[in-house]
């Protein structure tokens, strides 16, 4: 376990500064830069849909499970769930496929999600990681692909909130709920721990993708 050095004074703040490294490793895998470049193809974009099926289904299931426990329920918002977006999103972009897919990366992903429910705070880590990154950085991304394939808002569903017309806001509040939980300081530091495993897991996907990159650009 790191030690946070210097303390920080929020758990929302922690939760940033604390996998910044993570989170940029992350982001620079190679499928995420391809990605960001609109240079993966429609293959390659239904593959990455399809192992955030399993991530987001696990989630969510998980979520719902536990959406009794005060840490929890700080920040579950049915507003916030992707699965079903997901599904219409593999309609246009994979039509007729399966909605499972073999990979070990998206297996290992879901095991520590089901086991995130034996404490809250582990869940919501993973919860922040996901959902505030979808209402960030995601946002870019369904720009990227609507411009790149033309589809005119049709198969990013998955970037879309309804209920949720501006994310700063929404995003501020969240943090502000998470800030509120008034957790120790080792439970700080044991989100924080669990946000930087939730980064690593993304890239994990990230490098099971790239490993097929050839066969994605578009």
């Amino acid at each position: 376990m790191t030690v946070l050095d210097p303390p920080i004074s929020t758990l929302s703040a922690a939760m940033r500064e604390g996998s910044k490294l993570e989170h940029q490793d992350a982001e620079d895998s190679l499928f995420m830069s391809e990605l960001l470049g609109g240079r993966v193809n429609e293959t390659g974009y239904a593959d990455y849909l399809l192992r955030l099926r399993g991530i987001y289904e696990a989630m969510e299931e998980t979520v719902r499970r536990h959406a009794g426990d005060p840490v929890v329920a700080a920040v579950h918002d049915e507003a916030l769930e992707r699965l079903g977006a997901i599904d219409t999103d593999l309609a246009h972009w994979a039509p007729g496929r399966t909605t499972t897919v073999d990979s070990p990366a998206t297996a290992a992903y879901r095991d520590r999600l089901h086991d995130a429910g034996e404490w809250g705070g582990l869940l919501v880590a993973h919860h922040y990681t996901r959902y505030l990154g979808d209402l960030s950085g995601g946002q870019a991304i369904g720009r990227i692909l609507d411009r790149t394939f033309g589809l005119d808002g049709a198969g990013i569903a998955f970037y879309d909130f309804p209920a949720i017309p501006k994310p700063k806001p929404y995003k501020d509040a969240y943090r502000a709920r998470l800030d509120g939980l008034g957790l120790s300081t080792g439970e700080v530091q044991r989100v924080v721990d669990e946000v930087k495993v939730a980064f690593r897991l993304n890239q994990a996907l990230f490098t099971e993708l790239g490993q097929n990159i050839d066969g994605y650009r578009r």
